[in-house]
């Protein structure tokens, strides 16, 4: 496509003088003098034939034909300026969107996330967490960081660790437990997953713990957690993700017995192209997990 001359620096002069409806506050910005901010804009209107603004006595009245040609040109601008930004130290800036299992957000990455941006500066990680329901496509994520058997649909899955669960408590409940069994006793706190604690309680070598009907179920672990912490009852948890709150003493872990129920994948879809930025997040988190389990 063969384009005709056009004037950019009228452009910018018009554009910025439409926004202040003011020829002085556009040459300020503009940092030219006013004159020169008028001079291209009557250019443009005589290029154009047309009359951009009314000259009134206190500033600029943009006109129909002015108003029509102002978002085409604010657009143009503002998806350069984009694309100027994103080019920066060498590299192309790209956006990455990722989502990751609340649990995994908060008790692993966030506290790592620095190391990542210092590494790649280029890529403007946008970050959403969740309560393991993704829905890559329709919620326009790269990645995704989940929990599970790693089987999900139209998704290649690649395995970060396993975090398998046991129980979490305040160190004043801890204090009152002497073996598995004690639990029964207590109210237990659990995921949306009806078979963790029966599985739990097995490997503990508790054999048919009953219904376990005192109990409080919770959509996302994060949240459990900060029911643990306020003493309204025992939860089963990854302690691998919570290592900070028992590092601290907010929390105990009364038995070392623990049960996997599964690992935490990285996910995407396969009709997804792979970016650099995604390729980039994808090295980093395994290179990390690593070095991490040496």
């Amino acid at each position: 496509m063969v384009r005709p001359y056009l004037p950019l620096n009228a452009f910018r002069a018009f554009e910025a003088s439409a926004r202040h409806l003011s020829f002085t506050k556009a040459a300020i910005e503009l940092n030219v003098t006013q004159a020169a901010v008028s001079h291209q804009v009557n250019g443009l209107e005589a290029q154009l034939g047309v009359t951009l603004f009314r000259r009134l006595p206190r500033g600029l009245m943009i006109t129909t034909e002015g108003d029509s040609l102002l978002p085409v040109l604010r657009d143009s601008f503002d998806r350069m300026a984009g694309a100027v930004e994103r080019l920066r130290d060498g590299h192309v800036r790209e956006v990455l969107a990722v989502g990751a299992v609340g649990t995994f957000a908060v008790g692993w990455l966030l506290p790592r996330l620095a190391a990542f941006r210092d590494r790649y500066p280029y890529v403007d990680l946008r970050l959403s967490t969740n309560n393991n329901r993704v829905d890559l496509a329709a919620e326009g994520l790269d990645l995704a960081i989940r929990f599970g058997s790693g089987a999900w649909h139209a998704t290649e899955a690649t395995r970060l660790f396993e975090a398998p669960l046991s129980v979490l408590c305040t160190p004043e409940i801890a204090r009152d437990l002497r073996e598995p069994a004690d639990l029964l006793e207590k109210v237990l706190l659990r995921s949306y997953r009806p078979d963790e604690w029966k599985q739990w309680f097995e490997a503990a070598g508790v054999s048919n713990p009953g219904p376990m009907q005192n109990s409080i179920v919770f959509d996302t672990s994060l949240a459990m957690m900060e029911a643990i912490q306020q003493g309204a009852g025992v939860g089963l948890a990854p302690p691998k993700m919570f290592e900070r709150y028992l590092a601290m003493g907010a929390i105990a872990q009364p038995f070392e017995t623990s049960v996997s129920m599964g690992s935490y994948w990285l996910t995407r879809l396969h009709s997804r192209p792979v970016t650099p930025a995604m390729t980039a997040f994808a090295t980093w988190l395994t290179e990390l997990i690593g070095q991490s389990e040496r």
